[in-house]
């Protein structure tokens, strides 16, 4: 049994098996996820586990070096932007129309969802190198 990091089998898969350049999605629980992407669906109820607790964990256990939202955060979940851009604030950011995010996630390794409610609390997270 591991230890350190993230227990979930599921997780500790995709993150390993993660080349330079390739996206992991974290998802509201709204966020519809395409066809042909493995979903890891952590949702118990509304709310649990938050897409803030599932960040911080997967932050901590991957090499991240680009974090792409949606622009519609600004308007639609301020606090959730704030969270995100203070999270990553070392790594390159940036923001598409929600409708292009939900094209960019066909191209993930894997979608994560989460019991998050809010609107727009979604990342893709491209996977950077250690060295």
């Amino acid at each position: 049994m591991k230890r350190f990091g993230i227990l979930n089998s599921h997780i500790s898969k995709v993150l390993t098996d993660l080349g330079h350049t390739d996206y992991i999605v974290i998802a509201d629980a709204g966020l519809p996820i395409p066809d042909g992407v493995t979903r890891i669906d952590l949702a118990i109820k509304p709310g649990m586990p938050s897409f803030q607790e599932v960040t911080d964990a997967v932050a901590a256990d991957m090499v991240i070096e680009k974090c792409i939202i949606a622009s519609e955060i600004t308007e639609g979940n301020p606090l959730m932007e704030q969270y995100v851009k203070g999270k990553f604030a070392d790594i390159e950011m940036s923001q598409v129309p929600h409708e292009q995010f939900k094209q960019l996630t066909k191209n993930a390794k894997a979608v994560i969802r989460t019991g998050e409610t809010t609107p727009y609390a979604n990342c893709i997270l491209q996977s950077g190198v250690f060295f």
